[in-house]
């Protein structure tokens, strides 16, 4: 079956699926703001898979993933926004305006990383030109508020190095970080706090940006090693694990590393 017949096939289940009287109660009764949430949870199945290494679980989530853009342009159509020819369409279009050198006669960049800085070049000209007149055009234009907090504060600092706005080294980063903890500690009270630590975190983002680290992908890998030491606490101490002084964890805790450095 051609990748078109597929694709008319899966808007054809979710019609169905949407289908007044006759359709899934269930999926009748949703709408974009309920859908968002599967969305999201969705890309990190997608994201857990590839890191897994789990190449069926990938296709069946990659499907999963489809099937939520089946399901926000079937809505769409719904309202009379736009449908999923319309989405396939825009995409392409983008694509092709955002790769010159691939569908135009504009020359390659030099390296990935230097193609990377014309893409963001080709993007920050696209929202300038779609830029509202009482709305100034903004560096961070196009950084989704609904992202992860630390993926967003990367990308929001990545948008503010663009134009210069950074410390000139890491070691400037560093320095920041003291000064952060310095002021969290000296908080007075719960709410300021809380904004300190959200200071902290914020730097410690750019410290990862500047080291060229994913802080997200930096932190999953930092719960799966805490989960794996976890678990294998509580292996090691069978049932009583709970009832244990927490010297005795902490001596499990260091049993557990030693056997991973072996």
């Amino acid at each position: 079956m051609s990748t078109n017949l597929s694709l008319d096939r899966l808007a054809g289940i979710m019609a169905r699926l949407r289908t007044p009287m006759t359709g899934c109660p269930w999926d009748l009764a949703q709408d974009f703001d309920s859908i968002a949430p599967y969305t999201i949870e969705e890309a990190y199945e997608v994201a857990e898979a590839i890191a897994q290494r789990d190449w069926a679980e990938l296709k069946k989530e990659l499907g999963d993933l489809l099937f939520q853009v089946v399901f926000h342009s079937r809505m769409a159509e719904e309202a009379g926004h736009f449908a999923l020819g319309d989405v396939v369409t825009a995409l392409c279009e983008k694509m092709e305006r955002r790769h010159p050198h691939i569908f135009g006669d504009a020359q390659p960049a030099a390296d990935a990383e230097a193609q990377k800085d014309e893409w963001e070049r080709i993007k920050a000209a696209e929202r300038a030109a779609a830029g509202a007149p009482e709305r100034p055009v903004s560096a961070l234009d196009g950084v989704a508020s609904a992202l992860p907090a630390l993926m967003r504060a990367e990308k929001l600092q990545g948008r503010a190095a663009r134009v210069d706005f950074e410390w000139p080294d890491v070691a400037g980063v560093r320095a920041k970080l003291d000064e952060e903890m310095a002021e969290f500690d000296a908080a007075s009270d719960p709410a300021h706090r809380a904004e300190e630590l959200g200071d902290v975190l914020f730097v410690i983002a750019n410290l990862a940006r500047r080291h060229g680290i994913d802080p997200e992908a930096a932190l999953r890998a930092g719960n799966a090693k805490f989960e794996r030491r976890f678990r294998a606490m509580e292996a090691m101490a069978g049932a009583g694990f709970a009832a244990l002084p927490l010297a005795d964890k902490e001596a499990l805790w260091q049993a557990v590393k030693a056997q991973e450095r072996r």
